[in-house]
């Protein structure tokens, strides 16, 4: 009897220590609060295929994801620490940390090398070039990114004057449509596509991207916090989480729409799918992340940027750049190219 007892006692204990062991990994889930700049679409469908399929979990985070309104609002989500990691235009952030010294946000994985923005107009309106632009109607939110940036497309283009009429982005391309505002900034796979959606062909749209005008700016990226730049191995697994979102979705751009429209049932989806297509094709197959793979940035063309944007927001100084992007979050080279 008292083998027996032995015995079980020894297999009791075996069994706890098996039972805690495997605890382990729910209790060192690292919990993190993720926001998008904008509301569920195709092109940020990989964080919910990466999500929904549990690569996030296989790195220790417990991530739960928001949709956003707009980048400078996602900025401001992870500097007041309500958010530890978003999805925001870097040049949002370029002007925040210039003027939050001490206090800066990094961004650590450039998703979209090849900028989206830029601003739209219909054919029968005669609009032909920037200069068109001059004294006609912008239609446009404050906070929208093309907008916020089109001071200083205006200035390289010699454009003196224009007139903003501030809009909901729900009324921005309708407005375009209904001819109450000239034209309209946005990002290049949202305007177009939006346009497209009110009945309005891509051959009937004037699109003018900064980017072919010269401005040679980065879009959206990963930014963290302070506190979360701290913890290295935090960041480092939901970038190489999110990586594995992208190549799938890349391999099978349906399978992300299918996860947006569990986020949101209403979307379009061969519209959404579209969307996708689009700022594949457009803002993340460069010439540049062909040879080098998604995440990195070229550091002189960075450090231009990050100038020429402090201008364009009328900046006193620029910011650091090094305390602007870091690519030390990145995974291998190898593990980050993408093939399409």
């Amino acid at each position: 009897m008292t083998m027996r007892f032995g015995l079980r006692l020894g297999m009791a204990a075996l069994s706890a220590t098996l039972a805690s062991a495997l605890a382990i990994p729910a209790q060192a889930q690292t919990a993190i609060k993720f926001t998008l700049d904008w509301v569920f679409q195709g092109p940020t469908s990989p964080f919910l295929v990466a999500l929904e399929k549990g690569y996030y979990k296989a790195e220790g985070l417990d991530v739960t994801m928001d949709p956003g309104q707009g980048s400078a609002g996602a900025v401001q989500r992870v500097a007041t620490g309500a958010y530890q990691i978003g999805f925001a235009d870097v040049n949002a952030l370029i002007e925040y940390n210039a003027k939050n010294p001490g206090k800066e946000i990094l961004s650590v994985f450039m998703a979209y090398d090849f900028p989206p923005f830029g601003v739209y107009a219909l054919k029968k309106s005669g609009i032909k070039t920037p200069k068109d632009l001059e004294g006609k109607k912008l239609g446009a939110p404050v906070f929208d990114a093309s907008f916020r940036l089109f001071p200083a497309f205006a200035k390289r283009q010699g454009i003196g004057k224009w007139e903003h009429v501030n809009l909901t982005p729900q009324l921005r391309e309708q407005s375009l449509v209904q001819g109450s505002v000239d034209f309209i900034s946005g990002h290049y796979f949202s305007s177009m596509l939006d346009l497209k959606a009110r009945g309005v062909k891509f051959d009937d749209i004037v699109a003018m991207r900064y980017s072919d005008f010269g401005m040679n700016v980065y879009g959206n990226g990963i930014i963290v916090s302070p506190e979360m730049a701290n913890n290295e191995k935090a960041v480092k697994g939901f970038i190489a989480a999110t990586i594995k979102g992208w190549k799938d979705v890349i391999a099978d751009p349906k399978l992300g729409i299918a996860a947006a429209k569990k986020r949101d049932p209403l979307i379009n989806e061969e519209l959404e799918l579209e969307r996708l297509q689009l700022s594949l094709q457009t803002n993340i197959f460069t010439p540049y992340v062909k040879a080098n793979g998604m995440g990195d940035v070229d550091p002189a063309r960075f450090a231009q940027s990050v100038k020429e944007v402090a201008e364009a927001f009328g900046l006193p100084t620029a910011p650091d750049v090094a305390k602007v992007f870091s690519n030390k979050y990145l995974p291998p080279k190898a593990d980050r190219m993408v093939v399409k």
